[in-house]
Parts: C-alpha cells; structure tokens; sequence
C-alpha cells in the first residue's frame, strides 16, 4: 500500500509506531546534516525528518517542491513543537523514501498567503485546489450538501434527476442553446431552473421532491454570478405558503448548526416587499444592523402605499429638494463627530457612476442637542430637528441625506446604508440574521413594451384572496401613463424570498395549479393562445389529470456557501469556477470547434467538393 496513515492523522500517542505516508513536498529545509521536509495531503502536514544517512541520496536526487513522496519511517516526539497544526507534537523519521513522481517549479507558492492573482491560480486551478484556503472552502461546501441531504431525506423528499437538454422558453435570462445533430436546424436549452419538471412531478404524485442540482443561465456575471451554478431545488404538494416557510428556515437553521455549529433559535423576521423598499431601500435588507431609510418626499407614481414626509422640506426655496422626485435620508449613529474629509469622501462616494448621485446633504445633531447643516442656509432649526426626529437621529447621530429620481434616489440610498454600516462594523461576518420577504407584487410593468411581466415567474400563483381579480379583469394596459391603478398592479403574488445578511439566499412561490388560472397569466404575460400551447402545452395538459395545490423554493446553493464562508465571491467555493468573462483560463473554454463538427450539426458549410 502507498500510505498507512495520512498526513493529517497521526499524534503523540502513535510514537514509536512504523508508518507510510504519501503526499505532496511542501517545503524543503536543510539544517547542516538534517534535511526537514513539510509533506501535505488533504488532510494535513507532517514533518518528515532525514538524518545523515540520506544526504548523498539527496544530493543524487534533491527533493523539490510539489514533488509526490512517499515515506516509511518512525514516529518521535517533535523537539520543536508545533502548536498551529494537529500533528505539531510529532514528527516522522524517514527510514526509506520513494519519489512517486517529480514536479516541474509551480508558477505560485501553493500556500495560504500565495503570491499567485487571480488570473494564474484560475489557469492552474488543478495547484490551487492544493492551498489550504481553497480545501476548506470545498469542505465547507460538502458539508452544507450533507446537511441540506440529511435533513431533506429526514422529511420524507426524494433526490429526483430532471433532464438538463430541455426545450428553450425565453423569458427572463438568455438560454444556453445546443445544437442537435439529429435534428438538425433543431436546438435543446440547458434549464435556467428545473421549475416545469418539478411541477410535473407533484401533477406525478411525488409530493415531496428535491435536488441539488446545476442550472445554466447565460447572462452577464459578477461576483456572485457564474453561467453554470448550483441550487438546492424543493417542491411540495399539499401544503400553503406557511408550511413551506416553516420547512425550509427549519432546513437553514440545521445547517447553521450542522456546518457552523451555530444554534440559531431566533424567530426568522418576515416583512413584506413594501415594507422592505421603504425601510431599507431594496428587496434583500440586511437587518444586522437598523439605520432605516426615512422617504421624505416621494412622487406619486410609485407602488408604496406610504406617507413621507414631505412637509418637513417643503416651501423652503431650496431647488435641489424641490426639483427631485424624491428625498431620502438616513441616521448614522455617531456620525455627528465626523470629519469634514470624511464628508468630502462620502460625498466623492455617493457621485460615483455605480451610485450616480449628483451630492450629499446633511445635519449634524451634535451632543448637546445643537444641530448644524449643510442646508441650514434654507432650513430653520424647528424644521432641522423635524427633518432629524422623523430619521429617527438621536443627539451624537448625523443624518445624511440624497435627493434625485425615484429609482436611483431610493438604490442608492440603501447603498449608502450598507456602507456605513460597514464602515462602522455593523456588518460582522460572524452573525448571520435571517429574513422573509414576502408579498411581492406579482407583475412589474414593461414600459417599452406596454404590458406586464412576472416579477418572479409565470408559474407564481396570486395570493389566494387576488384569484379572482386576476380572473375577472382584462390584463391589458389601455392607460400606460396610469398603470399603477389598473388591477393587476395591486395583485400581490404568492411567493417569498429567504434573505441572509442582504443576501437573496433563496426564493420560490405557491404555483398556480388550475389550467384556467395559468393560462389567464400567459395571457397577462401578452402571449397569444397558440404560443402559451406551444412553450407550454405540456403542462397546461398536465393541469387537466389532477395537479394538486403544491409549492416549493429553491436556493443558491454556491451563495449559500459562500456566505457561510465569509466571502463575497462564489467562486472562492467552486472547484473548477470561470472568470468575470465567463471563461475557463484552464481548459480555454469556450472554444471553436471543428468545421467537421459544424457540418455535422448542419451549422457549417459543407465542402462539395
């Protein structure tokens, strides 16, 4: 055998014990007649020591870094110990070596601190899934799977495989699309989602359905976007929106303790998606922190039902408030002793094209109680402290204020939150805070187009009280400038959002499982009669043989991962992940392909000759 033991194993009560280990050399150093070497597997480092008696060996055959070792020896109490590593009280003391394999110089230091970019660690992933950094972000992601696994098959859901060569439907992200040869002129989509199938499966009787499984979207990518990721994907049939809530935040909670070992026992907060964009500015607040956004004006055209406070600034004479569409502010605790240059910068900060604002106002509500502005040339006192009192400010608090269009103002002002509070550590990655967002608006108006669109998907049912408005009202907008008052765009849609820490971690829906109700929807979405049978036939018939109420959610499983991980970048906890260009350094994918290839697809040009 090549190894008794692994590198990771072995301890002070094995002295004296003959083992073999195997691994990868990570260091090399000579002291005189001694030579230690650092040998590294999965599981850990052991030193390994050669007395004497191998120096002309090595002199013939030097040990280089990354060589595969193998080694036969005696384990002894280290001299030396080293307390940062499990096998720091031992060492083994080399009685025969083999060299298994040599290795050419590695292009970074295969270490925790490395001096390898993104660029270079992304071509040579095969040496950077070495690093110790990289391996417990693979294990850390095993065992969020095992406890997503272990918990769903404790509830009674099946692992169930859904095809990945499906038929294209556009709507929301671009499909993948792959040729087929034997249908040629013909092309298979790679699934955005395994959403129809899973609702076919619930028409099919298997209530209780999940997988863990890849999904292709071709968009463009970020830091927590790649074209290929993964989601745990759930469905349930028999159930109402509170049974899927209470199943899946329970599902959460038991990876918090299985993978962190965190005892998460506090109620997980709802609020609804109104709720969520008047207080904090966006559809995923972090609520580890308060500092919520006070709308002091706001125009009508908006989908709030909620009072601002526009009394407060107007009449004052002061055009940048009286020429915006909206005014929002926020209360920074312990802003009121910041600097002029920390003003400045905050200012440079909000004028950011990622931001596009055009300035910053604000009052500083000093300790004693006196508050001093950058508008007090255009606000009295009564009025500063009404502006600072419905902000929510306290003495020693600062309250920052933009001013702009509806959309951008209210973007960039919970923007502005999170980056105060993380400026000022309220964002600690070691506590994790979950949040439901619920009643969604189940349709957002496509302005260039004139006509409604799913905010979630063209499966999300209404909620169970707005059925019947949907029903029994036409879907068409006859007044654009007035969409707001149509019906439709009261509906609020049966679907929730789990979020973590301003993180979307997860979404899904109650499903509309009546084929009058669904086709009302695709009618809603302005596809005609012919094209919703087209894209959809199949479940829309399926919809005729008894499909049951059923929901389900699906979560990012690679965002989950990373959060869990404390890192902003999904790739981080991807084996083989592709860069900001959807590219693979390593492999140089996407690639041409033959021309051979491309005349068998019936997409290249056929050499007649």
């Amino acid at each position: 055998m090549f190894r008794s033991h692994t590198c990771g194993e072995l301890r002070l009560t094995q002295a004296g014990s003959s083992v073999t280990l195997a691994g990868w050399v990570q260091t090399v150093r000579k002291f005189g007649a001694i030579t230690f070497v650092d040998l590294r597997d999965r599981y850990g480092i052991t030193q390994l020591v050669f007395n004497e008696g191998f120096n002309q060996q090595l002199d013939e055959n030097p040990l280089g870094r990354e060589f595969v070792l193998q080694a036969k020896g005696t384990v002894i109490e280290r001299s030396n110990k080293n307390p940062a590593i499990p096998t720091g009280e031992i060492e083994l003391e080399v009685s025969a070596f083999t060299i298994l394999n040599k290795s050419a110089v590695p292009p970074f230091t295969i270490q925790d601190d490395t001096d390898g970019g993104d660029d270079i660690r992304m071509k040579y992933r095969y040496l950077d899934l070495r690093r110790n950094a990289v391996k417990k972000n693979l294990e850390l992601r095993y065992a969020v799977n095992r406890s997503a696994r272990n918990y769903l098959h404790e509830n009674a859901f099946m692992d169930i495989e859904t095809p990945f060569l499906i038929k294209s439907t556009p709507e929301g992200a671009r499909d993948f699309v792959v040729p087929s040869r034997m249908n040629q002129g013909q092309f298979y989509a790679l699934p955005q989602s395994p959403q129809t199938f899973k609702q076919l499966l619930m028409v099919s009787g298997y209530d209780r359905y999940y997988q863990i499984v890849k999904c292709f979207r071709d968009e463009d990518l970020r830091a927590d976007r790649q074209p290929e990721f993964t989601q745990i994907d759930c469905e349930m049939a028999f159930v109402e929106q509170e049974d899927i809530l209470n199943m899946f935040e329970t599902l959460i909670k038991r990876i918090f303790k299985d993978v962190k070992h965190i005892d998460y026992t506090d109620a997980v907060e709802r609020m609804t998606w109104e709720d969520a964009m008047w207080q904090y500015g966006n559809d995923k607040p972090d609520i580890r922190f308060d500092m919520k956004i006070c709308t002091l004006k706001k125009p009508s055209t908006v989908y709030f039902n909620k009072q601002d406070h526009a009394t407060l600034i107007n009449d004052a004479g002061f055009v940048v408030f009286d020429a915006a569409e909206s005014v929002m502010a926020i209360a920074v605790p312990g802003g009121a002793t910041f600097t002029r240059k920390q003003l400045d910068e905050l200012t440079e900060w909000v004028k950011r094209p990622q931001i596009g604002m055009k300035g910053l106002a604000y009052i500083r509500y000093n300790e004693d109680g006196s508050l001093k502005s950058s508008i007090d040339k255009f606000y009295n006192e009564d009025r500063l402290k009404g502006i600072a009192a419905a902000s929510g400010a306290h003495p020693g608090d600062i309250v920052l204020i933009l001013a702009g269009a509806e959309e951008r103002t209210r973007k960039a002002t919970s923007e502005l939150r999170l980056e105060m509070g993380k400026q000022l550590g309220l964002r600690k990655e070691d506590e994790f805070k979950l949040l439901w967002v619920l009643d969604f608006p189940l349709f957002e108006y496509a302005e260039e187009e004139n006509r409604w669109v799913a905010r979630h998907h063209p499966f999300t049912s209404p909620k169970p009280s707005q059925i019947q408005t949907m029903i029994e009202n036409d879907p068409l907008i006859h007044d654009a400038a007035n969409y707001l008052s149509h019906p439709y765009a009261q509906i609020k849609a049966n679907a929730y959002d789990m979020v973590l820490n301003g993180n979307e971690i997860g979404g899904g829906s109650i499903r509309i499982f009546q084929r009058e109700l669904q086709e009302k929807m695709f009618a809603a979405l302005g596809m005609s009669e012919e094209e919703a049978l087209h894209k959809f036939g199949f479940l829309l018939g399926a919809f005729e043989y008894g499909a049951p109420p059923h929901g389900g959610i699906a979560f990012g499983f690679d965002r989950l991962c990373s959060i869990l991980g404390g890192s902003e970048s999904i790739r981080d906890f991807i084996a083989f992940p592709k860069n900001n260009s959807g590219r693979d350094v390593m492999l140089d994918a996407p690639s041409s392909i033959d021309e051979k290839q491309l005349v068998e697809l019936g997409i290249g040009v056929r050499d007649e000759g």
